[in-house]
């Protein structure tokens, strides 16, 4: 049979910055749980799914600072003594339910004593405590395809200086380079955020997203629904191309009103931004929502794990999630066998389902289209249990399908270019598709402060253009401090009420550190000491150059 479209998961892994920031509630345990429940068992599935001889194909972004953070040994040696709690504490359990001769619950506790050492095994023998490494030969092998972000997560559109969006994208530009050995294609713009050009109250002229993606060499970037198909197309895309470099073509449009009528725009294609040579693509809604939507998306299966109930005594979660709006206190006991049942259920229903939307898009539209599904990394393992498992029988379900060809972002764009440039609208995957989620009544007081020290960064790399020694760490000190303070988490957790101390704690750290490095500059008392401690504390991206943010 033949192909009738393609189809890619696109799945976005991110954690906050939280490097030597504790533990419990908030802190460096979100990693650590991520790792556990979600990288590790990511990359078992991939490399069985290879052992297996199955073509599995996945896009994957890992963002700069997730990377950073994987990378750290403190973070690899402390992801250690977090397992082994866990693993200690579900031996506890075994004792406990043994005593109570329950032997449901003892199921269990064994169960989760040999997952955690499976996923301990699987870190320090499998992979060798470099998740990185196990990551970058998938994608060497073309497995998968990994996309990057900006730098910290930065929201790129409310950010009030060009130099700052070039300093998020160049140094996420760098870190993939050291990380992965090459350039990246495809990005996930933090929260899904864009916005075009537009000129500033004060009259500057400021370019479209797109525009400081393609001069760092990225051709491709994902976006939300509502943003593609509610965008208007502009024109055909057409170009010349440039010298003997056949493949590198100079983007113009031939406007839409010299041809018929333009299709609406859909999710099932490329299209170039504007004139520019960076092409987006959107989620697929139909096979999004099987998996989000909280009244018919599978995670809400009542006999999948129910995250949110945990025992008070190991903080393991032993119960199921029985109903739509049964209490805490009355969830029945979890059922891995059952769940096992349902997962590959849910995996042959997704699986049609992909292959019915593609095929009526190739027949209503005779095109060969391609359906993103994208997703957060960390919903699968961590938050829906089984997620990764049902991964795992989609991938093989649909490498072995006839009519559908399961690859990554790229390389459906390298065999089907953009045809058609659109004026996409501005937006995120935020409530209501706009930027309130990050700027909003609880959030406002953010904004200034960091435009504020945006301005004060173009001043100090002015005054330094070729800063040397101790100027020059401190300047780029400040770099980091002032990529971190404009990380879309805090404003995001602030709003979300998730974890509103921490995150206002964290950003005012960040900007009191910013300030007290340029103080030192400024008062030509230059204070070395203080920027070897920050650096200490932070370790991010050490090929870092204040000058990346030069007007």
């Amino acid at each position: 049979m033949t192909k009738k479209g393609a189809f890619t998961f696109v799945l976005h892994s991110h954690i906050p910055y939280t490097r030597q920031a504790g533990r419990w509630p908030h802190g460096e345990e979100w990693i650590h749980e991520a790792i556990a429940e979600t990288y590790i068992p990511l990359l078992d599935a991939l490399y069985d799914l290879q052992a297996e001889a199955v073509p599995a194909r996945l896009t994957l972004t890992l963002t700069p600072i997730l990377l950073e953070q994987l990378a750290d040994e403190d973070v690899q040696a402390n992801f250690i003594g977090y397992v082994d709690e866990k693993i200690d504490a579900a031996t506890q359990d075994i004792e406990r339910f043994e005593k109570a001769r329950d032997g449901d619950m003892l199921v269990l506790a064994k169960m989760y004593r040999d997952w955690y050492s499976s996923a301990r095994e699987s870190f320090t023998q499998r992979y060798e405590s470099d998740l990185i490494q196990a990551f970058r030969n998938l994608q060497n092998q073309r497995l998968i395809e990994i996309a990057t972000c900006a730098a910290t997560h930065g929201y790129l559109p409310l950010l009030g200086r060009d130099e700052s969006i070039n300093l998020q994208l160049r140094t996420a530009v760098e870190s993939y380079k050291r990380h992965f050995g090459r350039s990246p294609r495809t990005i996930w713009l933090p929260e899904c955020a864009y916005r075009p050009g537009y000129v500033a109250p004060d009259g500057r002229e400021r370019p479209g997203i797109e525009r400081f993606l393609e001069k760092h060499n990225i051709q491709l970037f994902f976006t939300e629904t509502h943003m593609i198909e509610g965008g208007q197309p502009v024109g055909v895309a057409a170009g010349d191309a440039i010298g003997p470099y056949q493949s590198v073509t100079r983007r113009y449009l031939v406007p839409e009103s010299q041809f018929e009528e333009a299709e609406p725009a859909t999710t099932f294609l490329p299209y170039l931004v504007y004139d520019s040579n960076v092409a987006v693509m959107g989620r697929n809604n139909r096979t999004g929502l099987q998996v989000w939507s909280g009244e018919w998306g599978y995670p809400g299966d009542y006999d999948y794990r129910e995250f949110h109930k945990k025992d008070g005594n190991s903080g393991m979660q032993y119960w199921r999630v029985t109903g739509a709006n049964v209490d805490l206190a009355d969830k029945a006991i979890y059922q891995p066998q059952v769940a096992a049942k349902k997962v590959m259920q849910h995996a042959e229903h997704f699986t049609q389902l992909v292959e019915d939307v593609l095929g009526e898009f190739q027949q209503t539209s005779g095109k060969y289209g391609i359906a993103c599904s994208n997703y957060d990394t960390e919903l699968f393992g961590h938050w829906w249990f089984e997620g990764v498992d049902w991964l795992r029988h989609v991938l093989r379900n649909l490498a072995d399908s006839e009519s559908v060809e399961l690859t990554t972002a790229s390389t459906y764009l390298n065999a089907h270019p953009a045809q058609t440039s659109l004026a996409l609208l501005e937006g995120s995957w935020g409530a209501g598709g706009t930027h309130f989620v990050w700027d909003n009544a609880d959030t406002e007081w953010m904004w200034p402060i960091i435009h504020e020290a945006e301005t004060r960064m173009l001043a100090a790399v002015g005054a330094n253009p070729k800063a040397r020694l101790i100027k020059r760490k401190i300047l780029d000190q400040a770099a980091r401090e002032l990529l971190l303070l404009q990380s879309s988490d805090w404003p995001f957790l602030v709003t979300t009420g998730q974890a509103n101390e921490y995150a206002i704690q964290r950003f005012r750290e960040h900007a009191e550190r910013f300030t007290s490095l340029l103080d030192s500059l400024e008062t030509e008392s230059p204070d070395e000491e203080m920027a070897d401690r920050l650096w200490e504390r932070d370790k991010i991206f050490p090929d870092i150059d204040y000058r990346w943010f030069r007007s």
